[in-house]
């Protein structure tokens, strides 16, 4: 066992609003200057929804992340040295183009400030930041499709959505659903990225699990952006290297979260410390039923009170403070503990680390229209019925298996039921509380979290050990996938 931490996120799907904030304030952190203006390291996409770059979880297309190839996980791109052949090497067939992202612009607004007295109202027309040259049409944008999914142009090109078109979904007005979701670089336990790089410029830091692209050692290969299923890799025009998000790691080595985190205005982002056992990653990676891959992954996580674990831990080099953060982390308690926060994707066999919890405000004015009021007869049978289907869900966070999805969702109601029986005086706690199998303290605190936490129970940051990472610089470019 070789117990190792990583700094971890879960996003709460049943807050978010879609009000871009998140992505507004790190595009003018990190991204706001020639090169970068396509890049967008936080994004908020509609779903059902094509999402940014276009069509990004089709993997047939990108051939992002992992496979199994006769037993053995595989990149999908291929093995790094077929990547790095004479017919491949200077040509990535694989990597997103600049019109699946889009072309970025600005306006001339010049125009505006040195037009004389006229007539008619001058017009500022759109610029290419790439080109320089005026843009007749605009076809595209960072959130094109923003708030279209109930139609068939938007939603209908969704991957999760193609074995459920016609019964289950039906994308008509009166039954369009529509959920958002926020995303960032999920700074994998099994990076693509890092395993795609020619350069070994990527690499994942011991310390903490942050995933960073060292600009010196970069020649632009782009191998990073198709082998990251997640496309969250970009590769810059004008210096002709790659970036990515940075999980904000100079605020979270000082205890700070990351800058979407702190702005969002509806605190549904956690930050926390994962342990977890390095040694059975490449098995759980490697497991061969992709419905799986989630309960494998959660096995992979250590339980900081444990005893052993914590000894074993001491061993590896954690320190006491980290140890300290990885028992009160509000990221291990909503994926592990309550069993409320998933995956994105698993099924690329990264191992991602920012978890979702599933959105429950679409579904519960269907759902309680449908209810007799009876919380175990009249309630959770109708959780099938949500105008959200359970299986889509399921699509993009637990790899088609709906059994995690409903159990979430179902103790998602059953919180709600709890602590609203507690106000109105209703019966059948002890019932509701053996359908979900939490006890009443649990339901408590989790309900504390989810609604009312404050700053410090959301976001549970140690600060950065930098005595402990003078020779990183000797290890980088060794994680990953090994020749």
């Amino acid at each position: 066992m070789k117990i190792k931490a990583q700094i971890a996120m879960v996003i709460n799907l049943d807050k978010c609003i879609g009000c871009h904030t998140c992505s507004v304030t790190c595009k003018n952190t990190w991204t706001n200057r020639s090169g970068a203006e396509y890049m967008w390291f936080n994004n908020v996409e509609t779903k059902p929804g094509a999402g940014y770059p276009d069509q990004w979880e089709d993997q047939q297309r990108y051939k992002g992340g992992w496979h199994l190839r006769k037993g053995q996980l595989t990149l999908r791109s291929g093995f790094r040295w077929q990547g790095l052949s004479l017919s491949r090497i200077f040509y990535n067939p694989n990597s997103p183009t600049i019109d699946d992202y889009y072309e970025p612009w600005t306006y001339d607004y010049q125009k505006l400030l040195k037009s004389p007295v006229r007539r008619h109202m001058p017009t500022a027309r759109p610029q290419s930041l790439l080109t320089g040259e005026y843009i007749e049409k605009l076809r595209k944008g960072p959130n094109w499709d923003d708030d279209l999914a109930g139609g068939p142009q938007a939603g209908g090109r969704d991957p999760n959505l193609r074995d459920l078109l016609g019964e289950e979904v039906r994308l008509e007005f009166e039954k369009a659903f529509m959920l958002y979701l926020p995303r960032l670089c999920e700074h994998c336990l099994n990076p693509g990225c890092v395993a795609s790089c020619p350069s070994g410029a990527i690499y994942k830091r011991d310390e903490d699990g942050i995933v960073l692209v060292d600009q010196e050692k970069c020649r632009g290969w782009r191998y990073c952006t198709s082998g990251c299923p997640y496309k969250k890799v970009y590769y810059n025009w004008k210096t002709y290297k790659a970036e990515k998000c940075t999980f904000c790691y100079p605020r979270v080595e000082e205890g700070v979260a990351t800058v979407c985190s702190e702005t969002c205005p509806g605190r549904l982002r956690y930050m926390g410390v994962l342990l977890y056992d390095a040694d059975r990653v490449p098995r759980a990676a490697a497991q061969p039923d992709e419905q799986a891959l989630y309960q494998a992954q959660l096995e992979l996580f250590l339980d900081p009170h444990d005893p052993a674990v914590i000894a074993q831990a001491r061993r590896d080099g954690i320190q006491e403070d980290w140890l300290a953060a990885a028992q009160i982390s509000p990221v291990y308690k909503l994926a592990v503990q309550y069993g409320l926060a998933l995956p994105l994707h698993p099924e690329f066999r990264t191992l991602p680390m920012v978890w979702y919890i599933p959105p429950l405000s679409p579904m519960v004015s269907v759902l309680e229209s449908r209810t007799s009021g009876s919380v175990t007869t009249g309630f959770f049978p109708t959780l099938e019925q949500m105008r959200a289907p359970v299986q889509y869900l399921a699509n993009f966070l637990t790899g088609g298996n709906p059994q995690p999805v409903e159990r979430a969702l179902r103790r998602l109601l059953g919180m709600r039921h709890f602590m609203r029986s507690l106000e109105t005086g209703q019966e059948n706690q002890e019932q509701l509380l053996e359908t979900i199998g939490l006890s009443e303290q649990t339901v408590r605190h989790m309900y504390r979290l989810l609604a009312v936490a404050k700053y410090e129970d959301r976001i549970v940051i140690p600060l950065a050990h930098r005595e402990e990472s003078r020779k990183a610089h000797q290890e980088q470019g060794k994680v990953g996938y090994a020749l």
